[in-house]
């Protein structure tokens, strides 16, 4: 069973098993742009027991069914919503307080060899790059998919997926200036304040590619693609393909 799972998309597995998602964070296995990559060559990658990651899948995959949101099943508007609600305004409010702090870090604390200098600068560009795009989303694709996709909606999807692997780069730029999110011993309050927000915010954006690519977006292009259906049938079809689109 365990080969099974190597052999499947890791964003298909971090829709479908309720907890793979944390279980990947812990490993530092990309389910959000890297999701069209099969577990089995990720976990090559990182140089990661596959056998122990695939066996405590199932082990969650085995656990009775929590009550709470599936978005895999979830109205398209429904996710747009929770998707603007919890993470657009999410990253609007963190990103400018974030920048503050690290300038204030690079202020005080330049000469230190853990000073992650750079990086106000490169949060930055981030919040320029995920302000345009967040607002294409919501001017353009998410409207397009609240009225029912359509056969239009391959390109703008297209354009979102690659905005989203650069979004990916650079929270793999910002690990790489602050060793990781790695506090120095002896850090100043702004400091661990500083890296405690760049851990909410590279989790929240994680969680946020994962439901646009893997959900929203595989869901949609898998109903454009679908094949013509008898109307007497048409009813009983299910909402998405099951793999990842990323």
């Amino acid at each position: 069973m365990s080969t099974s799972l190597l052999d499947q998309p890791v964003g298909y597995l971090a829709r479908t098993i309720p907890g793979s998602t944390r279980l990947f964070h812990e490993h530092k296995i990309d389910f959000c742009c890297g999701g069209k990559h099969k577990l089995r060559d990720a976990v090559t990658e990182l140089g990661v027991d596959g056998e122990a990651i695939a066996a405590a899948l199932e082990t969650l995959r085995a656990r009775p069914a929590q009550s709470g949101q599936n978005w895999d099943e979830a109205e398209p508007a429904h996710l747009i919503n929770y998707l603007l609600e919890h993470f657009h305004a999410a990253h609007r409010e963190q990103l400018p307080e974030l920048i503050r702090l690290a300038r204030r870090v690079e202020q005080v604390h330049g000469e230190h060899p853990a000073c992650p200098r750079g990086l106000a600068d490169h949060l930055t560009a981030v919040q320029q790059e995920l302000e345009s795009h967040m607002m294409k989303e919501e001017q353009i694709l998410f409207p397009l998919l609240a009225r029912g996709a359509g056969p239009m909606v391959g390109g703008p999807i297209s354009v979102m997926q690659m905005e989203h692997d650069h979004h990916g780069e650079s929270l793999r730029r910002i690990d790489e200036l602050t060793n990781d999110i790695t506090l120095p011993r002896g850090a100043c309050n702004t400091w661990r304040a500083l890296y405690a927000g760049l851990r909410q915010l590279h989790d929240e954006l994680m969680e946020h590619i994962h439901l646009e690519n893997n959900i929203l977006f595989e869901n949609a292009l898998s109903e454009k693609t679908a094949p013509a259906e008898n109307p007497a049938t048409q009813a009983q079809t299910t909402t998405g393909c099951g793999c990842s689109n990323q």
